[in-house]
């Protein structure tokens, strides 16, 4: 296997990556907004002792998806730094800043 097809598959690899990515994207996108309709539709404020427990609460469940957010943009970020070694290692001047897509596609790394 030559060298353009090592990397055409490294890019079906990591393209087929990012649509996995979306899948769970979408799902916890589903489930977040069945967990808002349930909790909206069956929570009231008297089934919490008093206004500071119904905010910690609140804060808990925050915090929970931020730690996946969190997650999930940590692996991009991962992703973005392995396809900028990738797409910055090419031909006639194309490892510069963003390869050959200029700034258009920085992969994560600074913009001009």
């Amino acid at each position: 296997m030559n060298r353009e097809d090592s990397y055409h598959k490294m890019l079906k690899a990591a393209a087929q990556l990012q649509w996995n990515v979306s899948l769970i994207l979408e799902a916890k996108a589903a489930e977040a907004s069945r967990s808002c309709q349930w909790i909206c539709q069956h929570l009231s404020s008297s089934h919490f002792e008093d206004h500071g427990v119904q905010v910690k609460k609140t804060v808990e469940v925050h915090e929970q998806l931020i730690e996946v957010i969190e997650g999930i943009t940590k692996m991009e970020q991962a992703l973005a730094k392995n396809m900028h070694v990738l797409l910055g290692q090419g031909e006639d001047g194309a490892d510069q800043a963003g390869g050959e897509y200029g700034d258009m596609f920085p992969f994560g790394g600074q913009s001009k």
